[in-house]
């Protein structure tokens, strides 16, 4: 009889469909649209003449043919991934990817490395700084530091900091017979705006509070944002924060270092803690390979200094 192999992305598509039980957080895995998981999935039920998936109110089942192939699916990709990771790793000389967002990345991590790398000389660090989300499962990276992003529960999540927003300014802004003294004070400012209208998919995700919402939160309400300096790079917007253009709404937590060298202050004690923060994800593969491990050890305490 001729070897038979049903369609390799078909077979994925229902592993992912197996796994989340929804063709909406399906696609978004694979990076496609649910009209073509569902179409993947249809063709592999008619490769093995038998229905796979069913509705069950208001989400999704596995029929008993569908669960006598997922278990099998879901070991065999994770043996094909951890295959390619090793793939990866030969070529690049046994580097730690680390996905961080830019801003976290200039603001906190990358003033910081040089202490890891005084005490873990062997493990050689790469730090891939994008808004992208990267695919941990699919071994783009090792660990990944997310802001706003929904804790997935097949991932394993250390929380860094609960974000907390601040306004900050020059210290030369909180001086003088003009001085910002209190949230009032910035209806005279020019206030500097991070838009994340522009910023794709990985903004999606963010529920970032932006200027009038935050001046609600501390009680000046009547004071209107105005268009002030806008940036899409937070990075920038904080140099101009620096550089005295304007007041910026940050995480005290990640500026910390910012105020400590005296390139920014707070102007008043106000500040919003959201239910958002930063946080540290790997998958369990990623979480118990030893330089990895020694990067998360060094990470939470240095969250803890």
């Amino acid at each position: 009889m001729a070897d038979w192999t049903p369609s390799l992305n078909a077979l994925r598509a229902f592993e992912t469909v197996a796994r989340r039980l929804n063709y909406q957080r399906a696609a978004e895995e694979l990076r496609v649209t649910p009209a073509a998981v569902k179409q993947l999935v249809r063709k592999l039920e008619e490769a093995v003449g038998a229905k796979l998936v069913s509705r069950s109110g208001r989400g999704l089942a596995l029929t008993e043919a569908g669960r006598a192939g997922s278990v099998g699916l879901t070991a065999g990709f994770g043996q094909i991934r951890a295959a390619a990771d090793l793939m990866r790793r030969s070529g690049s000389g046994q580097r730690l990817i680390v996905s961080v967002e830019p801003s976290f990345a200039a603001a906190w991590l990358v003033p910081r490395l040089e202490r890891f790398r005084r005490l873990h000389q062997d493990i050689a660090v790469l730090v891939d700084s994008s808004l992208r989300i990267v695919d941990l499962r699919a071994g783009e990276a090792d660990i990944a530091i997310r802001f706003g992003v929904p804790v997935e529960s097949d991932l394993i999540t250390h929380r860094l900091f609960d974000e907390e927003l601040r306004a900050f300014c020059s210290p030369a802004l909180s001086l003088g017979p003009d001085a910002i003294r209190r949230p009032q004070d910035l209806a005279r400012a020019t206030l500097l705006h991070w838009d994340l209208s522009e910023l794709g998919w990985a903004a999606a995700t963010r529920r970032w509070m932006d200027w009038a919402d935050w001046l609600a939160r501390v009680g000046a309400g009547d004071v209107a944002p105005g268009d002030g300096l806008r940036f899409s790079d937070y990075n920038l917007a904080t140099q101009a924060a620096v550089a005295g253009q304007g007041v910026l709404l940050g995480s005290a937590p990640i500026l910390r270092g910012l105020i400590d060298a005296g390139l920014l202050c707070n102007p008043f004690p106000e500040s919003v803690v959201t239910d958002i923060g930063y946080d540290l994800v790997a998958t369990a593969a990623g979480m118990a390979r030893p330089d990895a491990a020694r990067f998360i050890e060094w990470m939470l305490a240095e969250t803890e200094s």
